[in-house]
């Protein structure tokens, strides 16, 4: 029988200590790391991401950041491709690979599909685009009843984003949002030939409650406002996914006179605590079954056991 190569994922919530779990176990382990932060991918967007520091980067290989500029655009399709490039290179050359992130829809990727085949035409793009701005939400979802006459499903009408792409993707495929759903679940992932081996780390919510504010004080007197007056020099808001970052948004506000300097920390930190809450949900429920471990009791070496 042919053993399935390994894949090693470790996660958990915003500030739960992960860069230091990771970095230890991949030097015990001879490991390269591959990142699967969202927003570790931007060049520049160091102070806010709390992305790893040129010593930590030093201490091991790692993958997939600072692959891209703050004005371009990262998604799904393009991470998956650059991600199983990376994992097939690192493996080949005799090393594990350890995937270690928050960033739930990158992280899901590496358990089951995260895209369609659907393409959609720039042409089509613009005429529903150009539809939506003319006629309004309401008229994309008459269209979008008209072509699935067993319903919607679950989707959030009142949300324009995912009006637009499910009315581009019906269109497109000429299929039904239920058709597609169920071509969708008989896909294979881009992982699914790998076998892959998931630790979650927990902290208590005080504990993490304040590593958060520690974190968040620390990137203010590291200079968070002045890195975000850069990026925004060289174009931050023309990618939403990064100017409405946690972090970057609200100091964006602060210097776009909405928000003032002594609230910026406290805002910060309530929008973490938020996001810390959204992903242990989100870890619970859209996640295979897998070891947990309390991250206070301190570095184990046996993580994974391998």
């Amino acid at each position: 029988m042919i053993r399935s190569p390994a894949l090693y994922v470790l996660t958990g919530t915003t500030a739960s200590g992960k860069t230091e779990w990771a970095l230890r176990w991949a030097e015990e382990n001879n490991a390269e790391i591959v990142s699967c932060d969202s927003l570790l991918f931007y060049r520049g967007m160091d102070i806010g991401t709390a992305k790893p520091t040129r010593d930590e980067l030093a201490r091991v290989p790692h993958h997939m950041i600072d692959v891209c500029e703050v004005t371009e655009r990262m998604d799904i399709t393009d991470y998956v491709k650059s991600a199983k490039r990376v994992v097939q290179e690192v493996a080949a050359g005799g090393k594990r690979v350890l995937v270690t992130g928050g960033s739930g829809f990158y992280l899901k990727a590496f358990f089951g599909p995260v895209a369609d085949e659907v393409t959609v035409s720039a042409e089509l793009r613009e005429k529903i685009d150009a539809k939506l701005q003319a006629e309004g939400l309401a008229a994309l979802v008459a269209d979008l009843e008209k072509l699935n006459p067993i319903g919607l499903g679950a989707l959030d009408v009142a949300n324009p984003r995912r009006v637009v792409r499910a009315l581009e993707r019906c269109r497109a495929s000429g299929k039904t949002l239920a058709e597609m759903a169920a071509d969708f679940a008989k896909m294979p992932g881009p992982f699914f030939d790998w076998a892959v081996h998931l630790v979650r780390l927990e902290r208590e919510p005080v504990e993490l409650e304040r590593r958060i504010v520690a974190r968040i004080e620390a990137m203010l007197c590291a200079g968070l406002i002045g890195e975000v007056e850069r990026l925004l020099m060289v174009g931050l808001k023309t990618n939403p996914s990064a100017s409405l970052a946690i972090g970057y948004r609200e100091t964006i506000d602060f210097l776009e006179g909405r928000l003032a300097r002594s609230e910026l920390a406290d805002v910060i930190v309530r929008n973490t605590r938020g996001l810390a809450k959204k992903q242990r949900t989100w870890f619970r429920t859209q996640l295979p079954e897998h070891k947990v471990v309390t991250a206070a009791s301190g570095y184990r070496a046996g993580l994974f056991a391998v």
